[in-house]
């Protein structure tokens, strides 16, 4: 076996496979993998032998099975989900995937199914050659058959399928080495190609809108993206917006701009087929824009990633260098500090996630451009609250400080003080026009209002203004009744979006029919929620109510109308907002991490939640004594009661 790189637990040809113990190859993947349960060692006991016993069949019937590998949790670059086993035979790849148990779920069976289609999609030496996905539960015999392209066998069965593959598609060996190159996890340009094509043609309905109110913010971009690659320098960009305005909109516009392969370097393998990445620590975010582009190919993830799994591929590993000239953070107002990171991934010297982000593109050759999208406002993780003065303080700390230049909107620069005086700024940089909701431009004066705790009637002359403008706010003490309207509202409007949000930190609610605790609200597949239909079979659809999304699922995405459900974690107590019913709980959560402000982040929670709703916002309190100033004071203040 070579020595041990990141990106896999154990990698070798059949015969060393063959002839290493199977406590050998266990230590080698737990040292790998770190974390491993008792149950993970305990399923490499029980599948090693079984897997170094079918490798034996296969070089004793095949010659050249001499060459063929193997390699065990085999980590998706950039994904950190890991197949159990891949098997290179000749024609193409076998994505093994172990189960201990006798007959597979539609689960298992969907899991396998992506392992190959991402290696199809993504990574080079699978590029027209065939992956198999197979599926193995544990305890059966023989082959079982095949669901949805997934072939289902026992673990006797795998040395007749390698010799099938074999034999059907005979061609040259796939190199190891080139298999396990850092470089050969990336998209291929057809996929690109099909990615950019979709989100051009405007069909993604999540992101399609108002792309004229967008363009000064692109063009400013593409300006200073072609003045890094002409002058060889690298740039900060911070574009910040309201909630709502598109600042999402603006960052994959630019990470699916054509002119970036032009612009792009060779890096000796060739320029990379993807020069930019959209990234975002939003994780339903990023399942939702990865659904709406799944026709595109590799599950829609061509240019949209998950922030944590970018840090995990490029900390502390200084020899990786990212493939993208252009990073684009969404919500970069919410990049951990450096105390979330310690606590979150271990450590006493961890740094923000801004430092890190500085960093990775410092070692991009040439020229590099990070983008940070700032919401205001927003802040509900722990760890979130330093704000933007994290990437100023990111720029200065990296050696190369002289080598950057930040670019930043007037207003921004004005209002973070003196050390802000050499930025560059732009007016461009800043989305100051509410496109969420419609003409309803005076919503987020309204929220605000609100959760400040203004009086009734400044607050009910605004509401009069909404409903002049089309937006409804409505208050009940009946979860059916709130239903019963949505679903009469758009009884015509089959393509309307409607939900339940509610608060994760609430223990009330889900004693009045809104599972918004832990266990239910993380079973939420977010794509489907937001974006299929009503009668789809699967019945995930939002318009169902059959789950309910908190603030972390609904943070920068849409819904034409919420019906949001008030929970006694942030209540009216004798005039005044009180989180105290929240407090014990959120502490015994957050023991090792400092919260700033419980009570901002309860209020931004909510601020969230009452936003989401394009020109709808239906308000379910429960009918008990805990909520009754809550519900009396959002009637004051402008919310329509509906009839029962």
């Amino acid at each position: 076996m070579t020595e041990q790189r990141a990106g896999y637990g154990w990698e070798s040809d059949f015969p060393a496979f063959r002839a290493a113990s199977a406590a050998r190859i266990r230590e080698e993947l737990k040292s790998f993998v770190g974390d491993a349960s008792p149950e993970q060692v305990r399923a490499w006991n029980d599948s090693i032998p079984p897997l170094q016993s079918e490798v034996d069949e296969v070089l004793i019937r095949d010659s050249l099975a001499f060459d063929y590998s193997a390699i065990l949790e085999y980590e998706l670059p950039l994904d950190s989900r890991r197949p159990d086993v891949l098997l290179l035979v000749g024609a193409g790849v076998l994505v093994v995937e172990l189960k201990g148990k006798t007959h597979p779920t539609q689960a298992d069976l969907d899991q396998a199914s992506a392992y190959a289609r991402d290696l199809r999609c993504y990574h080079r030496e699978c590029h027209e050659r065939s992956v198999v996905p197979v599926l193995v539960p544990t305890r059966a015999r023989g082959r079982l058959g095949e669901i949805d392209g997934v072939v289902i066998a026992g673990p006797d069965a795998l040395d007749g399928l390698v010799q099938e593959m074999v034999h059907r598609h005979p061609q040259p060996i796939i190199d190891r080495s080139k298999f396990l190159s850092t470089d050969a996890y990336c998209p291929l340009p057809t996929l690109v190609q099909a990615a950019r094509e979709l989100f051009l043609s405007q069909t993604v309905r999540t992101i399609h809108r108002a792309k004229a109110a967008t363009d000064p913010a692109v063009e400013e971009i593409s300006r200073i993206i072609h003045t890094a690659a002409l002058t060889r320098s690298r740039h900060l960009i911070l574009v910040t917006g309201v909630p709502g305005a598109g600042k999402t909109l603006v960052g994959l516009r630019t990470v699916h701009a054509k002119f970036l392969d032009d612009l792009a370097v060779d890096r000796g393998t060739g320029k990379p087929t993807a020069p930019a990445v959209f990234l975002s620590g939003n994780g339903p975010l990023v399942e939702v824009l990865q659904y709406e582009l799944r026709s595109a190919g590799g599950g829609g993830r061509t240019f949209v990633r998950g922030v944590r799994d970018y840090v995990k591929r490029y900390a502390g590993k200084r020899q990786a260098v990212p493939d993208e000239h252009v990073l684009v953070f969404d919500e970069a107002q919410r990049a951990f500090d450096a105390d979330k990171m310690a606590d979150t991934h271990g450590g006493a010297h961890a740094r923000s996630e801004p430092e890190q982000f500085v960093e990775f593109a410092n070692r991009v050759p040439e020229w590099c451009v990070v983008v940070g999208l700032i919401g205001s406002g927003q802040e509900i993780h722990v760890g979130e609250e330093a704000g933007v003065g994290q990437w100023l303080d990111a720029v200065h700390a990296v050696s190369s400080s002289h080598d950057w230049t930040v670019h930043a909107p007037s207003r921004l620069v004005s209002e973070l003080g003196s050390e802000w005086s050499g930025v560059d700024t732009s007016s461009a940089l800043s989305l100051d026009t509410e496109l969420r909701f419609h003409a309803a431009s005076e919503l987020h004066d309204f929220v605000a209002g609100l959760l400040a705790g203004e009086p009734p009637g400044n607050l009910h002359k605004v509401a009069k203004q909404l409903e002049r403008s089309g937006y409804h706010l409505r208050l009940t003490r009946s979860l059916d009744v709130a239903k019963a309207y949505l679903r009469d509202r758009y009884a015509d409007h089959r393509t309307a979006r409607f939900g339940l949000l509610a608060s994760s930190k609430d223990k009330e609610l889900v004693n009045h029919g809104v599972d918004n605790d832990f266990q239910a609200t993380k079973q939420v597949k977010f794509g489907p929620w937001y974006g299929d239909d009503e009668d789809d079979y699967e019945g995930l659809s939002c318009r169902r109510f059959a789950a309910c999304v908190t603030e972390f699922g609904a943070q920068g995405l849409e819904l034409d109308a919420a019906l949001v459900a008030w929970g006694t974690d942030f209540i009216r107590v004798d005039g005044r907002w009180s989180n105290d019913l929240a407090r014990g709980y959120l502490k015994r959560k957050t023991n090792r991490t400092s919260v700033r402000d419980p009570f901002q982040l309860r209020l931004n929670a909510y601020r969230v939640l009452l936003t989401r709703g394009r020109d709808a916002n239906v308000v379910f309190i429960p009918n008990i004594e805990t909520c009754s100033e809550t519900y009396a004071y959002l009637k004051e203040c402008g919310f329509k009661e509906l009839e029962c």
